[in-house]
C-alpha cells in the first residue's frame, strides 16, 4: 500500500511554553486517543529517543522516556 503525502491538522491548545521550545528537541506521538510531546534536554537525546522506540506503543515509550531521561 502506497502512503499518501498529505498534511492533517489537529486543532488544541497547546500551551505557550511547549511552543517556544525549539522543534529539535521535541517529540511527538500520537495514538487514537491521545498525542504526547517528549521534550528532551539535546537534539542529540531526542533523535535516540526516536530510533530507540521506533515501533513501542505509548505505554511502552513513557516508560522508555522514565528510565532514561528522567
Amino acid at each position: 500500500m502506497a502512503i499518501e503525502q498529505k498534511m492533517i491538522c489537529i486543532k488544541a491548545e497547546i500551551p505557550q511554553e511547549i511552543c517556544e521550545i525549539n522543534d529539535e528537541l521535541k517529540a511527538i506521538y500520537h495514538s487514537k486517543d491521545s498525542i504526547c510531546i517528549w521534550i528532551f534536554k539535546t537534539k542529540k537525546d531526542r533523535n535516540s529517543f526516536i530510533e530507540k522506540t521506533e515501533g513501542m506503543l505509548k505505554n511502552e515509550r513513557e516508560k522508555y522516556f522514565l528510565v532514561n531521561y528522567s
